[in-house]
């Protein structure tokens, strides 16, 4: 009686789709970023500043609802938090538009605008989903001269929320 033999490569063949269907799903964290004026992780992404892991997913800063971190709070994008890494500041009227790209759609409950640590705008989206591009109208009021600006979207369905920083020097 002859015994039949199989190679590691037909028994590997058999088991790996087993094993892809066993293993569990992560989060998807790809979903928005202010890309004009760009935003830091947009300047990473574009190259201008050099950067880690946010250079390839700059839409990923996502976080609690609450923070005032440009990183979210996320530990791999922590670069995005360090002030002196050279971030090109974008010169900016004292009324300018921020325009978000989204790369996946989430009932919206906010997007909220920090310059200084001061909240200067608030819109409202009571729970819409918006489209692949959002832009708002910011008025600084009596804010000028050079800030960071933390954009915030707060998503409806989650306790989550997505996060930007902008370099700007407001006239």
């Amino acid at each position: 009686m002859r015994k039949k033999r199989f190679s590691a490569a037909v028994i590997g063949a058999a088991i790996a789709p087993l094993l892809f269907v066993s293993i569990p799903a992560g989060t998807a964290n790809a979903h928005g970023y202010v890309s004009n004026p760009p935003s830091r992780q947009a300047q990473c992404a574009a190259g201008t500043v050099p950067c880690g892991d946010i250079q390839w997913e700059p839409q990923s800063v996502e976080g609690p609802k609450g923070l005032t971190s440009c990183s979210g709070g996320n530990s791999r994008f922590s670069e995005l938090d360090d002030d002196g890494k050279g971030w090109t500041v974008t010169p900016v009227g004292r009324s300018t538009s921020f325009n978000w790209t989204l790369t996946v759609s989430h009932a919206t409950t906010t997007w909220q605008y920090y310059a200084g640590g001061t909240k200067v705008a608030e819109f409202n989206d009571g729970g819409a989903r918006p489209g692949e591009t959002v832009s708002h109208q910011v008025d600084f009021g009596n804010v000028s001269g050079r800030q960071k600006v933390l954009a915030v979207w707060n998503i409806a369905d989650t306790p989550m929320a997505f996060y930007a920083c902008i370099d700007v020097n407001i006239s």
